[in-house]
């Protein structure tokens, strides 16, 4: 029987003992039947040739699980093209019959997924709520009462009530991360060029990223790795550049003061403040920024000349169409009329001059983590004021694509009444993808909050993320450089992590040096002693760091082979057995942090 929700581990493990994609389908088929939500979808796949896909993937590559989506059902929104699918924007009298899948769809389909059908949306992606579409709003799966989120709608419900593994939806100015914390997802956008947009209807051409919404980081990190590659046809494609990020101790922005915004939305001011303290257990160093030059730059999204490009996107159709925009959306992209190429120009000036100030901020931190939206509201609220609610929920998001950054949005939590759910952000610059997803993994994990719908699914040890270890070099560690203590910073700065906490082997024995300053221990291996191994911690560190480090190391000390306790041997801390002759032997506790621990009852 395969979970509620259909995450790629679950999936994967199905497959392997026995379900066939035959069956798969037959269950999506079930499910998309009973949905409750007749909004989520503007065009099914139909049945019989969703079973012709499932007997398709079996001909061409029969082995289960042998491609990285083998058998994996996906939605995708309703502006990106899926040949033999129209593709609507959600306007029907807009609607096409695309030839050839975009290019994110058929990278997708070659590594074995199924499309299952187009999602809805905000009309032409202009909005971040769901209820701008004449195929009806979609809600969230968690309160029929509240929007779910848009303008990729459609694609988080699709996921969040089990009736796809992920979906791709589009963010201009939040829809791929808004929606995913409405529906307790995870959401992923790329930074801007990552993701080629070949194939997809644009909102704002020179900043649109496809998007993955996910049940777990790793699935949505997954599928990001898939999508993802230069592709010469989309003028604003690039080839990446990953840069690093510290993945043990980062330095993470968050808002303080003035910036802090909610619009009296109490139960998610208390999420973000949880989520703080989250990140703070798992090593983070929390630091106040000034939010004031992001929020400034998002400001420009709707409220400068770059809502010219929602109208550069469908100035033909509009001018033949007009009536069949939906009010809202024709009344936003009407209003770029009023800006001229000075006023272009002029927007373009004021956003450099924003990026400038934002890069004060980014030297004090690694990457910053906002909530994705300050509050909710239910459909019929936003209905009544539709333009300045909806510039709510993009507070926090609109500034990322202006600003050329990566983020991903996870789980939060539900509020007091436990109720609705909501989420806050990773944020990092350009092409720190692969560097959020590590730590973003491990703050979902510890919240315990489900996936989708399902609130007591366990996240699958299976899909778990772990920071890359590719060239890095491993090294023990032993007294001063462990976790919290003084000179742990010489090794999460060069961007080191911890892999492991465990032991050495029975012939090792621990020293108090004396007159060391902060305190060390020695570590000295007694081939003729049986204890139980001193507690150890294992780091990796880039190859230069670790260079550095190790010349940097001061006498008595140096670097040698240790023996752990599961027999393999690692670089680390020794120290010379001269050393120790008049130092207290300490082995008896177990460790260094055992006899800080004793001689200082307060820690």
């Amino acid at each position: 029987m395969l979970p509620t929700i259909l995450d790629l581990a679950s999936l994967k493990a199905a497959y392997a003992a026995g379900l066939s994609p035959l069956d798969l389908v037959e269950e999506i088929i079930a499910r998309r039947k009973a949905s409750d939500d007749p909004a989520i979808f503007i065009t099914m796949t139909p049945d019989d040739d969703l079973r012709a896909a499932a007997r398709e993937l079996l001909a061409r590559v029969p082995e289960p699980n042998s491609l990285p989506l083998w058998g994996v059902p996906f939605a995708v929104k309703d502006n990106i093209d899926v040949a033999g699918l129209p593709t609507t924007a959600a306007c029907p009298a807009f609607a096409y019959h695309p030839e050839e899948d975009a290019t994110t769809v058929a990278r997708l389909k070659a590594a074995g997924a199924i499309v299952i059908g187009k999602t809805n949306l905000d009309q032409f992606a202009t909005g971040l709520n769901g209820t701008r579409s004449p195929y009806g709003a979609p809600r969230s799966v968690f309160d029929r009462n509240y929007v779910s989120g848009g303008s990729s709608s459609g694609s988080a419900v699709a996921v969040a009530a089990g009736l796809a593994s992920f979906s791709l939806g589009t963010d201009t100015a939040g829809s791929g991360r808004v929606p995913a914390a409405f529906n307790n997802l995870v959401g992923i956008k790329p930074t801007p060029g990552l993701v080629p947009n070949v194939g997809v209807v644009p909102a704002c051409r020179s900043v649109d990223v496809v998007t993955v919404f996910a049940a777990t980081v790793g699935d949505g990190t997954t599928v990001r790795r898939i999508m993802e590659g230069y592709d010469a046809r989309d003028p604003f494609s690039r080839q990446a550049a990953p840069a690093n990020l510290p993945s043990s101790r980062p330095r993470i922005g968050v808002l303080d003061g003035v910036e802090r915004e909610f619009y009296g939305n109490k139960d998610v001011e208390a999420l973000y403040d949880a989520a703080i303290e989250r990140a703070k257990s798992l090593g983070a160093e929390i630091v106040p920024f000034d939010y004031a030059p992001f929020r400034q730059a998002a400001e420009l999204l709707y409220n400068g000349p770059w809502v010219a490009e929602r109208l550069a996107a469908v100035k033909d159709f509009l001018e033949t169409n007009a009536g069949d925009f939906n009010p809202t959306v024709r009344t936003i992209i009407e209003g770029a009329k009023a800006y001229d190429a000075v006023a272009a120009f002029e927007g373009r000036y004021r956003l450099e001059a924003l990026r400038q100030k934002t890069k004060v901020e980014w030297e004090k931190v690694d990457f910053l983590m906002l909530p994705t939206s300050p509050t909710t509201y239910t459909v019929e609220e936003m209905r009544a004021d539709p333009i300045v609610k909806n510039g709510h929920f993009g507070r926090y998001t609109n500034f990322a694509n202006l600003l050329d950054c990566a983020a991903i949005a996870i789980p939060a939590g539900f509020d007091a009444k436990d109720h609705l759910p909501a989420g806050v952000m990773l944020v990092g610059p350009a092409f720190t993808d692969e560097a959020l997803a590590p730590f973003a993994d491990a703050m979902h994990r510890v919240l315990n909050a489900g996936m989708g719908k399902d609130r007591t699914a366990a996240l699958p040890a299976a899909s778990r993320v772990a920071p890359a270890a590719e060239d890095l070099v491993p090294i023990v560690v032993v007294g001063a450089h462990l976790t919290g203590m003084p000179l742990n910073h010489e090794l999460t700065r060069p961007g080191g992590y911890k892999l492991k906490t465990c032991r050495t082997d029975g012939s090792y024995r621990l020293f108090a040096l004396p007159g060391t300053v902060p305190p060390k221990p020695g570590l000295v291996r007694d081939p003729g002693f049986a204890g139980k191994g001193v507690e150890v911690e294992v780091w990796a560190l880039p190859p230069a760091a670790f260079a550095r480090f190790v010349q940097n190391i001061p006498a008595p000390l140096g670097v040698g082979k240790i023996t752990l306790d599961d027999g393999s041997s690692i670089s680390g801390f020794l120290c010379e057995v001269h050393a120790v002759a008049d130092a207290r032997d300490i082995t008896e506790f177990g460790g260094w942090r055992g006899y800080v621990s004793a001689a200082d009852p307060a820690s």
